[in-house]
């Protein structure tokens, strides 16, 4: 048995140093490719673009999404692990297919997040979620394409439009509710978020709207820590406490 462990133990190393080096070789050919073409208009297109005008139009996006820039990184690594990470974020759409893939995943196996088991199927759900959407897009998309949309009536377009991706972010939510299991935290959130986008949004304008989502995630970050559950937390300290003073067992 502990040959076995060690053999193991030795294996996940390689593993764990082999992804980590191609992740980051990988994340890094495509932060060129990514930046190739934004790069050429800049340069060779004879736009004439001023720096003052880049940097508006940075600062514009970054007000409204940077701060998910470093919040997806930090929600998402507890449940996919190192590998996971630079599968999905290579990939995309990452809230509503990859992490719903590698939750399911888990719990398929009851594996707890955070451990290698967990990490090593978060990788495979990743495989095969995209290797589902690359294959419904060479079907859907590359080979019926636009005949599929035009051979559908105007209504079931419109229906679809409408109320299908809806339904796959409900969907998405609840499970995420179901898999977080923190009631207090959750009902903290939807109430955050409601109040923000029903009633401070329509209230104080666009401009406010495009930092709607950071004041919900600042919001609910601030107000789960001040109404956190005490109870649980001194009674945890007093197991800790509890089980570090008894002397060990021969």
């Amino acid at each position: 048995m502990p040959d076995d462990m060690s053999r193991a133990d030795a294996a996940y190393s390689a593993y764990d140093r082999t992804t980590s080096r191609w992740g980051r070789i990988t994340m890094l050919m495509v932060l060129v490719i990514a930046l190739a073409a934004p790069l050429y208009l800049v340069f060779f297109s004879g736009l004439q673009l001023a720096f003052g005008e880049l940097l508006t139009a940075f600062l514009a996006v970054a007000a409204v999404f940077g701060l998910i820039w470093v919040i997806e990184p930090l929600t998402y690594y507890p449940v996919l692990g190192p590998a996971a990470m630079y599968q999905a974020f290579m990939i995309g759409n990452i809230a509503n297919k990859l992490v719903p893939s590698a939750i399911v995943a888990q719990q398929a196996i009851d594996a707890k997040p955070g451990t290698r088991r967990a990490e090593l199927a978060a990788v495979m759900a990743i495989c095969g979620a995209a290797l589902v959407h690359l294959v419904s897009l060479l079907v859907l998309v590359g080979l019926l394409g636009t005949w599929l949309v035009s051979a559908l009536p105007d209504s079931v377009v419109e229906v679809a439009r409408l109320y299908i991706f809806p339904a796959i972010i409900g969907a998405v939510v609840v499970q995420l509710v179901s898999y977080a299991k923190q009631p207090r935290i959750t009902v903290i959130a939807l109430a955050t978020a409601a109040v923000v986008q029903l009633g401070l949004v329509p209230v104080l304008g666009e401009q406010f709207g495009n930092f709607a989502t950071a004041v919900v995630v600042f919001g609910t970050v601030a107000l789960a820590w001040v109404l956190r559950d005490r109870r649980a937390e001194r009674g945890t300290a007093t197991s800790v406490s509890a089980s570090a003073d008894q002397p060990p067992q021969q």
